[in-house]
């Protein structure tokens, strides 16, 4: 990601309940794939350890997009299922991003 203005980074940090791991799957690769088809998407990083916690950050270009993702219905459904089913505890956190860079061995 190669962004030299101030962007956003949602950072959704999870501890999943005991649950149909298949279907929760399913619908997070569905979520990943329409999130990067909406308006203002700029990437996501997604982590999980085998105790059910999970790190996972989306990078959007306003705060406009961000409530264009959040307001989206199948989005919507997915949340839905994630509080009646998937997740035991979640944190959302919408930060701004002032600077970035990187660094890479391979480079």
């Amino acid at each position: 990601m190669d962004q030299n203005e101030p962007y956003y980074a949602v950072i959704f940090s999870s501890k999943r309940s005991e649950m149909d791991e298949l279907n929760y799957l399913e619908v997070a690769k569905r979520m990943a794939s329409l999130a990067s088809e909406q308006k203002g998407f700029m990437g996501m990083e997604n982590v999980q350890d085998e105790h059910g916690m999970g790190i996972m950050i989306s990078y959007w270009d306003s705060l406009e997009a961000i409530k264009g993702w959040n307001n989206q219905s199948a989005h919507n459904v997915a949340q839905k299922k994630g509080r009646d089913s998937w997740y035991d505890q979640f944190t959302v956190r919408i930060c701004k991003v002032e600077r970035m860079y990187d660094f890479s061995k391979a480079n």
